[in-house]
């Protein structure tokens, strides 16, 4: 239906992640996404003040913000799935790009070029990589939450999510890591003070 994309993206608080794991507390699309787009903010600042970048923080919070848009069509597919073998994650990916068309399609005439970029993965690399990192970081904390309520079922997703992460090499996240996420292992008492 034309004029429907907002209502749309309205369904990201209902498109739960972590599909396979048992989950202390759901997270949706809608929450992820806020948080990605926070951290990826954090990490152009950055790679543009400590490490001699020049990236467009607010071409970098949008494609943060509208990263898991598609997923309102095609659901959250589990890492272990979409990664399975290179033929699933490319079939799964023509299945984004497919959705994404759909949602540009809900969306009046005059407005298809704002967003149509938004719902594929940024054309600046450094962007896209800043972003995935932010994803990334984004998933590492949730486990960091899971482990920290009693449940055991997400550390060995929270060593391979910070093993994927070191394995980007990127100094933003490494900073990240290092200067912000042991707060997140604190009380907000602890945090204030």
């Amino acid at each position: 239906m034309k004029n429907s994309f907002f209502a749309l993206t309205s369904r990201m608080k209902y498109i739960s992640r972590w599909g396979l794991m048992r989950n202390t507390r759901t997270e949706n699309i809608a929450e992820h996404s806020l948080e990605t787009a926070i951290i990826t903010h954090l990490l152009c600042e950055l790679h543009n003040r400590r490490f001699g970048g020049n990236v467009d923080v607010s071409q970098a919070v949008l494609a943060a913000v509208y990263h898991d848009v598609p997923e309102i069509i095609t659901g959250d597919l589990p890492t272990p799935v979409k990664y399975y073998d290179p033929e699933i994650k490319g079939a799964y990916k023509r299945v984004e790009e497919a959705a994404a068309v759909k949602l540009v399609d809900s969306l009046p005439d005059d407005l298809k070029d704002a967003y149509e970029p938004l719902l594929k993965e940024s054309e600046d690399p450094q962007i896209a990589r800043l972003v995935k990192a932010a994803d990334k970081l984004s998933a590492l904390i949730k486990c960091i939450e899971e482990r920290r309520s009693g449940n055991t079922d997400f550390a060995e997703a929270e060593s391979a999510t910070l093993a994927a992460i070191k394995q980007m090499n990127l100094p933003e996240a490494e900073a990240f890591i290092e200067e912000f996420l042991p707060a997140y292992g604190l009380t907000l008492d602890e945090q204030t003070r």
